[in-house]
């Protein structure tokens, strides 16, 4: 379980355990609370994964649904002509981001924006958002943690300078959101929009 989610589940703990005595006979209230500890519990897991062996293989930084997949005229800070893929994450899915590959983290930008829905094409350039650039010799690429119409908390645990290894973990968005992915040109990407992708594992590309 990812550490951000902890205060969160002691405090629907807590709340059980005060409805228990408070309200003696009165069972729907701790129920209520331990289910959403149960909740919290499953939406803050954090399973361990194993990034594929393989020069060039770009793995998906985020578990979710491609929502696109293709060329694009770079981001904010990414500029000229780049492979793009994005994430959208539910309520469902891990929201543990880890890197797509190895590489230092060149500059770190954070962007307060909109809260729009996170699986729609303006949330992209709109929505509050962390830019991770990163370097690997002559390669540049950078993927995007994107708030969502939920999401009010993005967590980046990296730092402009870092090392980064394929599939490290690098933070997390907090109750839905997106993450998009910004690849050199001429990277083939290995998936298409409706496909679900697991962070750390799932290839999304090769450069």
């Amino acid at each position: 379980m990812a550490k951000e989610g902890i205060p969160f589940l002691l405090i629907a703990l807590l709340l059980a355990l005060a409805a228990r005595f408070l309200l003696p006979g009165k069972f729907v209230f701790p129920a209520f609370f331990l289910l959403f500890a149960a909740f919290v519990a499953f939406f803050f897991r954090d399973p361990e994964r194993k990034p594929p062996e393989g020069a060039g293989l770009v793995v998906s930084p985020a578990d979710g649904l491609v929502v696109y997949a293709g060329p694009t005229d770079g981001g904010h800070f990414f500029s000229g002509p780049a492979e793009k893929v994005s994430i959208f994450m539910s309520l469902f899915d891990v929201h543990v981001n880890r890197a797509p590959l190895s590489g230092v983290v060149e500059k770190i930008v954070y962007n307060k924006g909109k809260f729009f829905r996170a699986d729609v094409d303006k949330a992209s350039l709109e929505n509050e958002q962390n830019w991770v650039i990163m370097r690997d010799g002559e390669r540049k690429f950078a993927f995007v943690q994107i708030a969502g119409l939920v999401a009010r908390r993005i967590v980046c645990k990296v730092r402009e300078g870092d090392r980064l290894e394929k599939g490290q973990r690098v933070g997390l968005i907090m109750f839905g959101s997106r993450v998009d992915v910004y690849l050199p040109p001429g990277t083939s990407l290995r998936v298409r929009k409706g496909d679900r992708v697991r962070a750390g594992e799932s290839v999304i590309g090769e450069l």
